[in-house]
């Protein structure tokens, strides 16, 4: 008994307040390993994870609630797992509040045996205003925070598809990305903003989406602070009309400034779309400008619908891109969306989207 509580006050010791849930305390011990590249997974909860491609996966953004094994897993497969960060900026705008929350964030981060954070704001910024200032500031000072009190630990931020002030977030991502570990791009939802007519195009057509990185690179950021963020999911959307031609007309949903969003339809998983592409009535359709699929199917009062989405054949693409000019990896939005069932066309769909990230 003795020996026992010998051992449980030296893990205290070692790990703080909190006892190592894993099965062996060096699983405890965070991550410090650098990969070359990274395989960057969104996990929004659920036990799905188990059935990831861990020979591929680097880092987990733990979007869900907390999950012990979940951490003691990855560790064992030299896999980091971050917490994520979120708060009204107005808050942040008060020095004494930002560092409060940086404090917590760190103490959590040590409690739950975590390897660092994701911050994702995705908040309107006005470019100069006081938010805009305290959101450089708030990476800058995490980021320090972090790397100080957790050595090796990793600190990412989420940015818009494109830097040219999509959605008005209209950040100092040069400063931010200098403050940080790496930029996560989230380079889907391209259509938040559509100003023209209100149609419904890919969620991340390939040309658009290079483009973008070409904007990212002319400000001077080290591709090798860039993670590319593929969509695992789509949209599904409800036609208020369909052209001659295959266009599908949608509601006017605006969005920040603009007349049109993608908020006229629904994210589907893909899961939900290999489902509903069996039944459809088109069959899997191919956009050759967007480099993207897409379908129809009519609902149960009649009303067609055209989904849109990413599969192997437009994610590949992408994927080569991020290892020809070198950026620093690759991740998706998000782990838990694909069909991880016994189902042997399941099977072979899910794994063909893991590899899909490694390029063609």
């Amino acid at each position: 008994m003795f020996l026992l509580l010998l051992f449980l006050s030296s893990l205290l010791v070692v790990y703080g307040t909190s006892v190592c849930p894993c099965e062996t305390p060096e699983l405890c011990r965070q991550i410090r390993e650098e990969r070359d590249f990274e395989v960057y997974v969104f996990d929004v909860g659920g036990k799905t994870w188990k059935s990831y491609n861990w020979s591929m996966v680097t880092t987990v953004a733990a979007f869900g609630k907390y999950d012990a094994e979940l951490m003691c897993y990855a560790h064992s497969k030299g896999a980091r797992v971050v917490l994520k960060g979120d708060l009204p900026l107005s808050y942040i705008v008060d020095q004494a509040n930002r560092t409060a929350w940086i404090t917590e964030k760190v103490n959590l981060a040590k409690s739950q045996f975590m390897d660092g954070i994701n911050i994702d704001i995705e908040q309107a910024v006005e470019t100069g205003s006081p938010e805009y200032y305290a959101l450089t500031n708030l990476v800058k000072e995490t980021t320090e925070a972090f790397h100080k009190e957790i050595p090796g630990s990793q600190v990412s931020f989420d940015v818009a598809w494109s830097p040219k002030c999509v959605d008005k977030r209209c950040y100092d991502y040069v400063t931010i990305a200098e403050s940080c570990d790496l930029l996560f791009v989230m380079s889907y939802d391209e259509q938040s903003q559509i100003p023209g007519d209100c149609i419904a195009m890919a969620n991340a057509p390939l040309h658009q989406t290079l483009k973008a990185y070409e904007d990212y690179l002319d400000l001077k950021i080290d591709p090798k602070k860039l993670v590319m963020g593929v969509p695992w999911y789509g949209y599904d959307y409800p036609c208020v009309n369909l052209s001659q031609e295959g266009i599908c007309y949608i509601d006017k949903v605006p969005f920040r400034g603009a007349p049109c969003s993608d908020a006229a339809g629904q994210q589907k998983p893909y899961e939900w779309i290999m489902a509903q592409l069996s039944s459809s009535s088109s069959g899997r359709q191919w956009d050759d400008q967007q480099q993207a699929p897409y379908f129809y199917y009519k609902d149960e009062t009649g009303q067609v619908h055209q989904v849109w989405y990413d599969d192997p054949q437009s994610i590949c693409p992408k994927a080569d891109f991020v290892k020809a000019i070198g950026l620093r990896g690759i991740g998706m939005w998000n782990g838990n969306i694909l069909d991880y069932s016994d189902d042997p066309v399941a099977k072979q769909q899910t794994s063909r989207m893991w590899n899909a990230l490694l390029g063609c």
